[in-house]
């Protein structure tokens, strides 16, 4: 028997990840900007004060919507950072990371053959959760030219009857766009009288620049009854291994997905909750310290590395939002594979090849600044020495 003809189709049909080769053969003498996560540990007031909670009692199943005292700080955290006012308890739900919340929204909306309308480049997890859940992907192209922002006139263009939803992630993967307020109510104006759904990723929603602030399209009138936001602990905290995120919008997608999160994953681990508690507790209290002290590394980072790769004739875009720069590389007329493919076994520096988030992203590498300053500063030499040999 082979049993590679026995995998379901639409799980053969989704290519590997385009991220995941770059970091099977790597040691410690490659520099890499590759990984998409923080470099810093969870604060360590975060970790001391959920240890000395979790030693002393049982850690057992929470409700499956999440523990209560979480939830509440969840819709209080939504309120006061990012003005998504006047949701229930009914209307959260804890998961395991956003990730898991990308997964469930799609399985909790979407009928075999509806369209979900996504930006490109993407995020190499949107379509495959997509596909998974019998969807299928319409890609609205972002440029450099307009900062990687979806423009009315283009979303316009990709709606059709069979039109689900729009994926809004900003600010972006891998671009480092952000979309302000007038873009989006733009984009609002486009869905007024429409029954399409908004899937919002805002899980680098702490993480703006140049004095820009995070604005949920939840938050736009008229927009929050059609809108499921999406976020997590991973990015703003710091916490990417503690797997913990959320998921808020109208009670009725929130039950939805809730049904299918209770019989997949019965709760988001216990752990991870009362690490969650204690970081947004310690949010309220101390005004955000963590996340504005991290914050601030990353602007100096991302300063560096545009002003970098501007210098070496590398069109940069400066990303005023995650913790990436997205240069062109056409000017060296290799492909972004191939670009990246040499500098790997060439100079041990690893980018992401544009192309590992849609072929709209040929040209483009993306490189994340999630590293220490004096590893940028070696891996822009090497760079540099690179491009001299080309």
């Amino acid at each position: 028997m082979n049993s590679e003809t026995l995998v379901s189709k639409t799980v053969r049909d989704i290519p590997p990840s385009g991220i995941r080769k770059y970091f099977d053969l790597l040691d410690a003498s490659y520099i890499s900007l590759g990984v998409g996560e923080p470099d810093f540990p969870t604060p360590e007031g975060i970790r001391k004060e959920a240890l000395k909670r979790l030693s002393t009692g049982r850690i057992a199943y929470t409700s499956n919507a999440g523990m209560p005292e979480l939830r509440e700080l969840i819709l209080r955290y939504l309120d006061e950072r990012f003005g998504l006012s006047g949701y229930a308890m009914n209307e959260v739900l804890v998961t395991v990371g956003s990730s898991q919340a990308i997964d469930l929204a799609f399985r909790a909306i979407l009928n075999p053959g509806d369209e979900v309308i996504v930006t490109a480049p993407t995020y190499v997890a949107y379509t495959p959760s997509i596909a998974l859940a019998g969807g299928k992907p319409v890609f609205i192209k972002t440029t450099h030219a307009n900062r990687f922002k979806i423009s009315p006139e283009a979303l316009v263009e990709c709606i059709t009857p069979k039109t689900k939803a729009l994926l809004l992630a900003y600010p972006n993967n891998p671009t480092g766009g952000i979309m302000e307020l007038a873009d989006l109510e733009a984009v609002a104006q486009v869905l007024k009288g429409t029954d399409i759904l908004v899937v919002t990723d805002e899980v680098y929603s702490e993480l703006t620049y140049n004095g820009k602030q995070h604005v949920s399209f939840g938050a736009i009138e008229g927009m929050r009854e059609r809108t499921i936001v999406l976020n997590g602990f991973s990015k703003a905290f710091s916490m990417t291994g503690w797997r913990l995120g959320y998921a808020a919008g109208p009670a009725p997608l929130i039950a939805a997905m809730t049904k299918v999160h209770q019989l997949t994953m019965l709760s988001a681990p216990t752990t991870a909750q009362v690490a969650g508690i204690v970081a947004l507790e310690r949010g309220f209290k101390y005004d955000w310290a963590d996340v504005i002290a991290m914050k601030q590394e990353y602007e100096r980072r991302r300063r560096y590395l545009v002003d970098s790769f501007n210098a070496l004739g590398l069109l940069c875009n400066e990303p005023e939002g995650a913790f990436y720069v997205f240069p062109s590389i056409e000017k060296t007329g290799l492909s972004s594979e191939q670009f990246c493919d040499k500098l790997m076994q060439e100079k041990k520096v690893v980018a992401i090849p544009g192309t590992a988030f849609g072929k709209e992203g040929e040209g483009y590498i993306r490189c994340c600044y999630a590293t220490d300053l004096e590893k940028l500063k070696l891996a822009v030499a090497r760079i540099e020495e690179f491009l001299q040999m080309l």
